[in-house]
C-alpha cells in the first residue's frame, strides 16, 4: 500500500505540479489512513468499501479532530481514490457519495497599518541579517506573495529598475509591482548583505539566504517574523501568511478592487478572496456601533 503511495505522490509532483506543501499533506493523510486500515486488518486498498471510509471518519471524530482536518483527510482520499481508477487499479471510488463536513469560513486575521509599521522597524538597517530580514519582510507585506513563493525566489526575479517581481506558481506566473520602501529594501540587502551570504554556500542563485548561505526556509522565516513580533510588543499570534492577509486588507481599505486583490493574490476563485470583503465589512459595522450615537 506504501508503494501505491508513493507513486501517486510522485504523480503528483511530476504531472500535477503540485506545490511541496500539498504533496506533504497528501502524504501525511494518506499515512494515517494506512495505519488505520493496518489497525482494522484491511491489507490492500481494493478492499477499501464506503464502510470502510465511514469508519475512519467515525474514528476521526472519535479522536476530537477538528472539522477542518478530516475534511482535508477525506478530500486527500478522494483524490488518492481517483488516481487509483485513473491506473486502472480500482473501477469506483469508495468515497463516491461521502460529504465533507461543512465548514465555516473563518475571517482572516490581519495586522494593522500601524503593527506593520511597528514589525518593519525591527530588523536592524546596519546588519547583515538585520538588511536581509527587512527586505523579506518589506517585499512580503508588499507584493502579497505567499511565504512558500517568497522562500524560492531567484536574484533574476527580481527588477529593481520596473519595481516588479516575477512570481512563479504551479505553472502559473504573476507579475507583481512592489513600491519605494521595498525597492530600497532589496537593494540594501543586494548589494551589502547578499554577497556575504552567498560565501557560505553554493545557492548561488536563490535570492534569500540563511546565516549558512543556504535557502531560507519557511520555517526559519515563521520564526524570524515572531522574533520580531515579540520585540515590537505585537500581542497577536503573528505568522508570516498574516502579512498575506494584512497585504489583501489594507489595499481594500484603501480603495482596491476585489478582482484586483484577487489578481495579485493568485487566487483561481473570486470566492477565495471574498473572505477578506466579508471582513471589511465587518469592521465597518463594528466602526459604526462604536461611533454612531443611536448605534
Amino acid at each position: 500500500m506504501k508503494q501505491k503511495v508513493t507513486s501517486f505522490l510522485s504523480y503528483l509532483k511530476n504531472e500535477k505540479k503540485a506545490s511541496e506543501n500539498t504533496i506533504l499533506s497528501y502524504g501525511r493523510d494518506l499515512k494515517e489512513f494506512i495505519s488505520f486500515l493496518e489497525k482494522t486488518e484491511i491489507p490492500s486498498f481494493t478492499m477499501v468499501n464506503k464502510t470502510t471510509i465511514l469508519a475512519y471518519n467515525y474514528e476521526m471524530k472519535k479522536q476530537k479532530k477538528a472539522d477542518s482536518t478530516i475534511s482535508r483527510s477525506m478530500a486527500s482520499l478522494r483524490a488518492f481514490f481517483q488516481y487509483l481508477i485513473q491506473t486502472g487499479e480500482l473501477s469506483e471510488s469508495p468515497t463516491f457519495g461521502i460529504e465533507l463536513p461543512k465548514l465555516e469560513k473563518k475571517s482572516p486575521e490581519y495586522l494593522l497599518v500601524e503593527e506593520v509599521e511597528l514589525l518593519l522597524k525591527q530588523p536592524k538597517e546596519k546588519s547583515v541579517k538585520g538588511l536581509r530580514d527587512s527586505a523579506m519582510i518589506e517585499l512580503l507585506y508588499a507584493t502579497g506573495i505567499r511565504v512558500s513563493e517568497l522562500v524560492t525566489l531567484k536574484e533574476k526575479d527580481i527588477n529593481l529598475t520596473l519595481e516588479y517581481v516575477e512570481c512563479k506558481n504551479e505553472n502559473k506566473v504573476r507579475i507583481l509591482p512592489f513600491g519605494k520602501k521595498a525597492k530600497e529594501a532589496i537593494e540594501a540587502y543586494l548589494k551589502t548583505s547578499r554577497p556575504i551570504l552567498a560565501e557560505k554556500g553554493t545557492h548561488k542563485d536563490v535570492l534569500f539566504l540563511n546565516c549558512f548561505g543556504n535557502p531560507m526556509t519557511r520555517q526559519g522565516f515563521w520564526k524570524i517574523i515572531k522574533g520580531y513580533a515579540k520585540k515590537a510588543g505585537i500581542e497577536k499570534s503573528i505568522t508570516p501568511h498574516m502579512l498575506r492577509h494584512s497585504f489583501a486588507m489594507h489595499l481594500l481599505e484603501n480603495g482596491a478592487t476585489l478582482e484586483f486583490v484577487q489578481e495579485m493574490l493568485g487566487h483561481s476563485d473570486i470566492s477565495t478572496t471574498q473572505v477578506y470583503l466579508r471582513t471589511e465589512k465587518e469592521n465597518v459595522k463594528n466602526v459604526y456601533a462604536k461611533v454612531h450615537p443611536r448605534a
